[in-house]
């Protein structure tokens, strides 16, 4: 494609306009008005047909995979090919997915002289994660005498990934691991331990329940089971992406942070999870625990046995990124089923899902019972808007304000049961504010692990 540019519409009227006043004066001064326009049309010809030839030799690539994180700026390299070395100055237009914003619909650069390869960054910034394709790139050159803009379009194949962004998550948390000095700190374990380790000779003041009754039968003589802390455990991000996973976690607008108005993002319940169950990996890779995933909505979507490094983490971060809630109910009687069958170690389950709606907590609480008995079963879920005891509130001013609060108290009252039931099997709950959720799912995890309860 080519489109003429302002100097060639400048000399254009630079050459008719005057021309064709003298053409007027005699048959001589219009034979030369028409050589000239002849000459000026030629020389716009060759003008153009040379900028097509300058296309030659003219690549652009960019990476197959780019890794980016929501809400923060990053950018894609572009490798510009110029094996003739004779063009300077392109300018490149990318067709950019919606979830992605660029500050600059074109990039215009310079190309040095000496090289038939460089490289530039385009900056950008996405705003919602998931997996987006860049499938064409446009370039424009001049043509030599600067008459012509000629356009290309080369197609490319960039997979653009956009994976949560950790980073305010993670300095949020530094106060759960860090002391006194740089680095992570193990907490101190209470109690005497649970894992088996071996056997010794019985010493005067050792308990008698630690005694091993069989092999002081053996033996003849008393022995003690000696136990140590269990360091390794396995624990399990159950996430739920259902229906109401779907719902935005920031409705009221008050907790939205700064950053995400500034950009024009926003997040989900789902987006919430996916952000915590990260980082809940990260603290368990620390703290020296084998980490694993599950996901569901009316069937389980994906799974990831739990084990340690950070392969695994990254094999965990690959299946969230793209996990989008879809409009189902959730089949808890299937999930639990599934987990019987393939959790066969005792493990920290640490569901994350929505209860606040009364069948679905009916159908939570009654197949409960298949899993809670072998495993250590922790329940959290995001805190509805408005969800909050009565007179809890100083900001009623109107009779809507008052029945709106006494919704929010009714659901309180509708959890706090919830709680109740399932404290009653041995079922942790807990609701987490949106601001500090991932903070206090990590609290719960480092309080089981110190006080050994798994």
């Amino acid at each position: 494609m080519i489109v003429p540019k302002l100097r060639l519409i400048f000399w254009t009227l630079m050459v008719f306009l005057p021309l064709s006043t003298l053409a007027a004066v005699g048959f001589s001064t219009a034979v030369f008005y028409a050589g000239v326009v002849a000459a000026f049309f030629v020389a716009a010809f060759v003008d153009a047909v040379m900028g097509f030839r300058r296309l030659d030799g003219i690549s652009v690539e960019l990476p197959e995979v780019v890794r980016l994180s929501k809400g923060r700026q990053g950018g894609i390299r572009l490798r510009v090919n110029n094996e003739r070395m004779n063009v300077r100055r392109i300018r490149f237009g990318l067709l950019f997915p919606g979830a992605i914003r660029s500050t600059d619909p074109n990039l215009t650069a310079e190309l040095p002289g000496e090289s038939r390869s460089s490289s530039l960054i385009w900056p950008c910034t996405p705003l919602k994660q998931g997996r987006f394709t860049i499938e064409s790139c446009f370039f424009e050159i001049a043509s030599p005498l600067d008459f012509w803009a000629v356009r290309a379009n080369q197609p490319v194949q960039a997979d653009i990934r956009v994976y949560p962004n950790l980073l305010s998550e993670r300095k949020s948390l530094a106060a759960l691991f860090l002391h006194h000095g740089p680095g992570i700190h193990r907490h101190r374990q209470i109690g005497k331990g649970r894992d088996f380790e071996k056997l010794r000779e019985y010493v005067v003041g050792d308990s008698f329940e630690d005694i091993h009754w069989k092999a002081t039968a053996r033996r003849r003589h008393p022995v003690t089971k000696v136990f140590q802390i269990e360091r390794t455990q396995q624990v399990y991000i159950i996430l739920d992406g259902s229906r109401l996973s779907g719902r935005q976690s920031d409705t009221t607008g008050e907790s939205r942070r700064e950053t995400d108005i500034a950009i024009g993002t926003s997040n989900t319940v789902m987006d919430r999870f996916v952000t915590a169950s990260l980082i809940m990996g990260l603290a368990a890779e620390q703290q020296g625990d084998k980490f694993g995933l599950l996901t569901f909505s009316d069937r389980v979507r994906g799974f990831v046995r739990a084990k340690g490094g950070r392969q695994y983490f990254n094999a965990c971060r690959e299946m969230l990124y793209t996990l989008e809630p879809q409009a189902v109910t959730p089949d808890f009687g299937e999930l639990f089923s599934y987990i019987g069958l393939n959790i066969r170690q005792r493990a920290m389950l640490i569901f994350l899902t929505n209860l606040d709606e009364p069948v679905l907590a009916e159908s939570f609480v009654k197949n409960i019972d298949l899993i809670s008995k072998r495993h250590l079963v922790l329940v959290s879920m995001m805190k509805p808007t408005g969800a909050r005891p009565l007179f809890s509130s100083q900001s009623v001013e109107s009779v809507n304000d008052l029945y709106e609060d006494l919704g929010g108290h009714v659901l309180w009252e509708t959890l706090c049961e919830i709680e109740k039931v399932l404290k009653r099997r041995g079922v942790g709950f807990a609701l987490l504010d949106n601001e500090n959720m991932t903070t206090e799912l990590v609290s719960r995890y480092l309080n089981v692990k110190q006080r050994q309860l798994l």
